[in-house]
């Protein structure tokens, strides 16, 4: 897979086949979409260009209002494109230059000059330009003008996915891990380093690796313990996560902190991937070290039930 910057230093392309868009979880959805771009190509001898933007829209029109959490980094986007197959990956530059862009510019400057579109495929509800004034009618109509052919995936097909990023989120939020992995098709991760913590954990049997995360606009989930898989010193490993404050020993500020079952190696400044597989329970305060001992000796069998 061949990844730019920008559009304007692509090599020829002999018939490029385009969808733009964010494809932020790059979920069962975005992956049916490129299965159809996929199959395109090879009906038509081409090329796939998936056109995306970076930062997110959001962040650069209303920086005012909250950051919005991403299901994926670009990082992960990246990756995920390779495995589905996808020829060309061109990022563009999001400022607020590029938004006040009209349709018809964006068209003529990045699909006809720059990706050299021969087919264009858009999902039904997808704008752009200034104030969203592109969309389907607006390309079928000016279709002969442009020269490249149009399909629009149908609202159906989409409906029928039943997913978005944005019932995604919501059940991050609510800790349903199962419905989240089952609308990304894989494993809900976050990925980081390994940082030093106040090693509570260690003093009852429990020692936890503390997770900074590389990407900190990437959504957590909803505060609580899950079953995990971990991946750390090119070993896969059952773990078991907590997401939260610690109330028991009076935490101040949120933490991710994991238990690799069986493990016992130094993994200090070393990268680290977990998996999200089950929601355990919620996060709660104990009276003592001893209860808290006493539930993790308890999460510890569920975890292991859970992956046996």
């Amino acid at each position: 897979m061949h990844i730019h910057q920008n559009g304007n230093q692509l090599p020829p392309i002999p018939y490029s086949i385009v969808t733009p868009g964010m494809f932020d979880g790059v979920h069962l959805g975005h992956l049916s979409l490129l299965k159809k771009l996929k199959q395109l190509s090879n009906e038509k001898g081409g090329e796939t260009v998936l056109l995306t933007y970076w930062p997110h829209p959001r962040m650069v029109l209303h920086p005012e209002k909250p950051a919005l959490p991403l299901l994926t980094t670009l990082d992960e986007k990246l990756e995920l494109f390779e495995q589905a197959g996808i020829d060309h990956v061109v990022i563009l530059p999001f400022t607020k230059a590029f938004s006040a862009w009209h349709a018809d510019e964006f068209v003529e400057k990045i699909l006809i000059q720059n990706l050299q579109t021969k087919i264009l495929v858009v999902g039904y509800d997808h704008h752009f330009g200034n104030n969203r004034e592109g969309n389907f009618e607006y390309l079928l109509h000016n279709k002969t003008r442009f020269g490249f052919e149009i399909i629009e995936i149908p609202a159906t097909f989409i409906d029928e996915m039943a997913v978005s990023s944005t019932k995604i989120r919501y059940a991050l939020q609510a800790a349903n891990i199962e419905a989240v992995n089952h609308f990304l098709g894989r494993s809900y991760s976050l990925i980081g380093k390994v940082v030093l913590g106040n090693q509570k954990g260690r003093t009852i049997g429990f020692p936890t690796a503390n997770i900074h995360l590389v990407d900190s606009e990437k959504l957590i989930p909803a505060d609580g313990v899950y079953a995990v898989k971990v991946e750390v010193k090119n070993q896969s490993l059952f773990g078991m996560i907590n997401i939260g404050f610690r109330p028991t020993v009076n935490g101040r500020s949120r933490t991710i902190e994991v238990h690799i079952l069986d493990f016992h190696g130094d993994i200090y400044g070393d990268p680290i991937k977990v998996n999200f597989e089950h929601y355990l329970r919620p996060e709660k305060a104990f009276g003592s070290l001893d209860e808290l001992k006493k539930q993790l000796e308890n999460d510890v069998l569920s975890t292991r039930s859970y992956f046996a």
